[in-house]
């Protein structure tokens, strides 16, 4: 009997309590300053040292070296096995990766959006054709 009791308590208690729901995509708060979200990487800066792709325990990061003399690097950046840790931006001594805590809905029906490709837009291009070229004639080739 007295588990009724309190399970009535309950009940009537809660009913006068406001709901702890929000109302998310509607109202937004503000995001934390130390949010770790999407990874975010500055080419210009970087020297191609691949500390953070070494030191990334989730294998997330690939630096591709396109021609390092003139400091031209494309990385690609897989938001489906990060961990979201930031070892890549502790262990970058030219402070050219970081993490936004404005770009942090990642979420997706399909797998292509969590591939990142970072640097010049010609460089990154240029990848993605040489890609698709190698692709179809691997499987010109089966």
């Amino acid at each position: 009997m007295s588990t009724i009791g309190a399970m009535l308590g309950d009940i009537v208690h809660s009913m006068f309590i406001r709901p702890a729901t929000e109302f998310y995509p509607f109202t937004r708060n503000p995001n934390p300053d130390r949010l770790r979200g999407k990874l975010i990487w500055n080419p210009e800066k970087c020297s191609g040292c691949q500390l953070c792709v070494k030191d990334c325990p989730s294998d997330a990061l690939e630096l591709i070296v396109l021609d390092k003399a003139n400091k031209r690097f494309v990385m690609r950046y897989h938001a489906d096995r990060c961990t979201f840790c930031a070892q890549c931006v502790e262990s970058c001594r030219l402070k050219c990766v970081g993490m936004s805590n404005e770009l942090w809905e990642l979420a997706s029906l399909t797998k292509e959006p969590f591939t990142v490709y970072y640097g010049r837009e010609d460089d990154v291009q240029n990848l993605l054709a040489r890609i698709s070229q190698e692709s179809a004639e691997s499987t010109g080739r089966d």
